[in-house]
């Protein structure tokens, strides 16, 4: 099974990152506002950068990692792919 670690843009500009195993599933959830409850209120996202893992164990320590960073950082990893 492929995991995927991403990152949206919501509506007000902020960036959310998340992991999955069915990336086009996960942002149709999160666009009906049934995702995470950060993203509720802030629809609709758009994806902005993916990145394939083989593990969901790898995927969520990239995942933990991206969160880390800045916004700024976020930006430069999203223009980098």
């Amino acid at each position: 099974m492929i995991w995927y670690v991403y990152i949206l843009e919501c509506s007000d500009l902020t960036l959310y990152a998340g992991i999955t195993n069915d990336l086009e599933k996960r942002i149709n959830t999160h666009n009906k506002k049934k995702g995470a409850k950060y993203t509720k209120t802030r629809t609709p996202v758009k994806l902005m950068y993916k990145q394939t893992f083989e593990t969901k164990s790898l995927a969520a320590k990239e995942e933990w990692r991206i969160k880390q960073l800045t916004r700024i950082q976020k930006i430069l990893l999203i223009n980098q792919n």
